[in-house]
């Protein structure tokens, strides 16, 4: 009810009920404006990130909305290198939202909070209009301590590294599409939303000269090879027959005419390593409940100078072809 975010006692009960019952931390239970947190160890930086989730359905296979968003924040936070430690957490409710789907979003954001070793400290609730909102909306912002010693970035990626992805491509964008169109396939289908923070810290202590991380969202991992060609004014080539994708997703893309390379993934992440420590840091990933599928799919070589940096497909046929961009919205709202 709109009543739910005017500031009075029907917002301090949804707040005591749904948000304390489920996540209450120390310093989220204080109900300070601001959260006051332990200070950093001498040369630690912080990293920071926020990110807003309007995906629909709120619920489907292999996770809901609330998921999404502490996956999402807590990945963001963990590409820079960073170990995640507090998140904050805004909902824009849409009056005449059931609190039980509510309290389940809740639940499930602190389940894999806990899983992802992350406190939600601070948040703000704000409820509209009906037919204003889509029933829910979710802000979620991350700090993180990085260690000296960490310069991870796009820019990094050098001729002769390798480039490795942690899991099967695709999962979440065709998921959300199937239960939005209300289509059925042969096989199970779910989201790969998952928190990789564990992941990349494992990789980091297996391949300690790691150049960066990107997590392949939307535009799928053909957008994110091209963003990291073009920082690093590389040429990246991928091996088509390397890439780990389920048989059930590769044939949804077929039937619907969509690319698997620019499907969106929730629950992946693309890493660049030194060649000599490639193989490190795929042990390391397949060693984790969310990288068993983990693969070495290219490398980074020279850009042509005239030309400038590209990404290109070397496909099963043994032909090349550029690997571009998503243009426009191939899935709108998949997070």
């Amino acid at each position: 009810m709109l009543g739910h975010g005017s500031g009075g006692t029907m917002m301090k009960r949804i707040i005591d009920e749904v948000f304390f019952a489920a996540y209450g931390t120390d310093e989220l239970l204080r109900g300070d404006d601001a959260a006051v947190l332990p200070a950093l160890e001498p040369g630690e930086r912080l990293a920071y990130s926020t990110d807003s989730f309007v995906v629909t359905p709120h619920f489907f296979p292999g996770g809901d909305i609330g998921r999404l968003a502490i996956c999402g924040t807590v990945n963001d936070v963990a590409t820079s290198g960073a170990r995640p430690l507090y998140l904050s957490c805004g909902f824009i409710l849409e009056e005449g939202f059931p609190m039980d789907d509510l309290r389940r979003i809740c639940q499930s954001m602190a389940e894999v909070a806990k899983e992802a070793g992350v406190k939600l400290v601070t948040g703000d609730t704000k409820v509209v209009n009906r037919g204003h909102g889509d029933g829910i909306y979710i802000n979620t912002s991350g700090v993180g301590a990085l260690a000296p010693g960490f310069e991870l970035g796009g820019a990094q990626c050098r001729p002769g590294d390798a480039v490795l992805v942690s899991g099967t491509l695709g999962d979440h964008g065709i998921t959300i599409m199937s239960c939005r169109e209300g289509l059925s396939f042969s096989a199970d289908i779910a989201s790969d939303a998952a928190p990789l923070n564990h992941l990349i810290a494992d990789v980091l202590a297996a391949a300690p000269h790691t150049r960066c991380f990107r997590d392949p969202t939307r535009g799928g991992i053909a957008s994110t090879l091209n963003e990291l060609a073009s920082q690093a004014n590389v040429d990246i080539t991928v091996e088509e027959e390397r890439v780990p994708v389920r048989d059930a997703v590769l044939g949804a893309c077929e039937m619907l005419g969509y690319d698997v390379m620019q499907v969106a993934n929730e629950g992946k992440m693309v890493c660049v390593v030194p060649a000599e420590e490639a193989e490190a840091a795929l042990a390391a990933m397949r060693a984790s409940r969310y990288g068993r599928d983990a693969a070495i799919i290219g490398e980074v070589s020279e850009a042509n100078a005239e030309r400038g940096p590209k990404v290109f497909l070397r496909t099963a046929f043994g032909s090349t072809r550029i690997l571009d961009m998503l243009v426009g919205e191939q899935l709108p709202r998949i997070c």
